[in-house]
């Protein structure tokens, strides 16, 4: 090529279409990347520092997904103090309903409801994590989030265990006992016996001594059996008087509990109803009675499921009341007793109060009574008491004791209350503190993005193409290129030209 030579106007010509050729394909390179510095050798400054701009907005980038995660795991945890709120809210309804019983029964079923309660409370608890991270499942969950590139500024979370309602540092409540059944047995027997001579043309009102059977300081006595045998308990005596009715005998053995005495004036008859073996013996010797003699004796026998309450009982009577109360007094049900009551009643009424269980045993003649709260099966008939072998208060009765729940008293349940809301305040707190620090995430996640976005910005200003710019150069470089083309081929007509004065 060194040996070609070319006409100045060509050469300049050509020289003027490789400039166009040249500008036209950066122009060309700039709208198809969109970037007016493609490279450090388009512009070293501007594409340093761009470079430096976008790098760090794709670190900020980064540190925005963790930023999201940790907004979502902070509204977990928040969704979850939400619900275990409410239930914490139930938990304190159950106890106000149980104060306003007094059935043991019942507030053992509330008893059992509050605990379910906080089981439920503690599986939400567990249940609200997010990514791994659980705010309220306590130690190894505290939550950091990195707010820049350099880990300079962050925010520190600590977790909270409310996965366990028993810690005293969450919501230290505890659960409840739920009582455990207890149970009582107690013995039905009864017998009666009539003494029909002694007393014979004597009315209530007579004398005693009126009696051939019987003088002025003769000893009526009542024991129990086996008598004569050496092992007798005198229950009750009565030394006869000169003005000793038989009324007054009547009203003296009367106040042996389990022992029923009645008088019938038509035939001078005594009957004696008792729910033991008794004797009623003179034990004075007197003339009339020169030896210990026995009037009367009573066998106590079994009952059967279909007795009647009242044969020979000396501890029921017709018209009498059996009440059946709970360690708090409350009445879980009664038995009107009349002649035709059987033991089967009474089993079938004890069975009837809620929580109670009563069977009979016709072998022992026994009724067993299992209930899940403290029973009292007392009498308005002070006798009840040695009817059944079993003293429970002043009244009599029988007395059966069951582990108490965690609302048996009052004072069990106010306590209860306090603690649930303590408990509510201690959510409530924790709930505006997660609430503060998701207002602190969720405010730095928005500046976070909006920096990325003027980063970003701010490099494609230094590098990005003005397209219209570009575009309108694209034009007027192809039109110069044209021009440039016609002025070459001009050129080259010239120096055809002379090759026709050649010919």
């Amino acid at each position: 090529m060194g040996d070609i030579t070319l006409t100045s106007a060509v050469r300049e010509n050509l020289s003027s279409l490789q400039n166009t050729a040249d500008l036209l394909n950066r122009t060309q390179n700039r709208l198809a990347t969109g970037n007016k510095v493609n490279s450090a050798l388009d512009n070293p400054s501007s594409f340093f520092t761009a470079s430096g701009l976008q790098n760090r907005a794709n670190d900020l980038s980064g540190l925005l997904d963790d930023i999201g995660q940790s907004v979502q795991t902070l509204r977990a945890a928040d969704e979850g103090i939400k619900s275990i709120t409410k239930l914490a809210e139930s938990a304190k309804a159950k106890a106000n309903q149980a104060l306003q019983t007094n059935s043991q029964a019942e507030r053992r079923g509330f008893a059992q409801e509050y605990n379910e309660l906080l089981t439920q409370l503690e599986d939400i608890a567990k249940d609200a994590s997010f990514g791994g991270k659980n705010l309220l499942g306590g130690a190894g969950n505290d939550l950091t989030v990195i707010f820049n590139e350099t880990n300079t500024s962050k925010l520190e979370i600590g977790a909270v265990d409310f996965t366990d309602t028993t810690n005293s540092d969450g919501l230290n409540l505890q659960d409840l006992t739920e009582g455990s059944s207890g149970a009582v047995s107690f013995q039905l027997a009864g017998g009666s016996a009539t003494e029909t001579s002694d007393f014979a043309g004597l009315k209530t009102e007579s004398l005693v001594s009126d009696s051939s059977s019987f003088e002025v300081g003769d000893v009526l006595q009542l024991e129990t059996l086996p008598a004569g045998s050496g092992s007798t308990v005198a229950n009750s005596s009565i030394t006869i008087s000169a003005d000793t009715t038989v009324q007054d005998v009547v009203d003296t053995l009367n106040g042996v509990a389990g022992v029923e005495v009645t008088f019938d004036e038509a035939d001078g008859s005594l009957t004696i109803n008792s729910s033991e073996n008794v004797t009623l013996r003179n034990t004075d010797g007197g003339a009339a009675t020169p030896s210990p003699t026995d009037l009367l004796t009573v066998s106590a026998s079994n009952f059967s499921a279909g007795s009647d309450l009242l044969a020979g009982s000396g501890g029921i009577s017709a018209g009498d009341t059996l009440t059946f109360t709970d360690g708090n007094g409350f009445e879980v049900g009664t038995l009107e007793v009349d002649e035709t009551t059987t033991v089967n009643d009474l089993t079938t009424a004890l069975s009837d109060g809620n929580g109670v269980t009563a069977s009979f045993n016709s072998g022992t003649g026994q009724i067993t009574v299992e209930s899940d709260v403290d029973l009292t099966i007392s009498s308005d008939n002070a006798n009840f008491n040695s009817q059944t072998g079993f003293v429970a208060d002043t009244n009599g009765g029988v007395q059966l004791n069951a582990d108490d729940s965690g609302f048996a008293s009052d004072s069990d349940i106010e306590g209860a209350i306090d603690r649930v809301n303590a408990a509510l305040n201690t959510l409530r707190s924790q709930a505006s503190t997660f609430g503060t620090n998701l207002s602190i995430v969720e405010n730095r996640q928005g500046f976070t993005r909006n920096l990325i976005s003027t980063l970003e910005s701010g490099a494609g200003k230094l590098t990005l193409a003005d397209t219209n710019v570009e575009g309108a150069n694209l034009l007027a470089l192809q039109t110069r290129q044209q021009l440039s083309s016609s002025a070459l081929s001009l050129a080259a007509q010239a120096d055809r030209n002379v090759l026709s004065l050649i010919r």
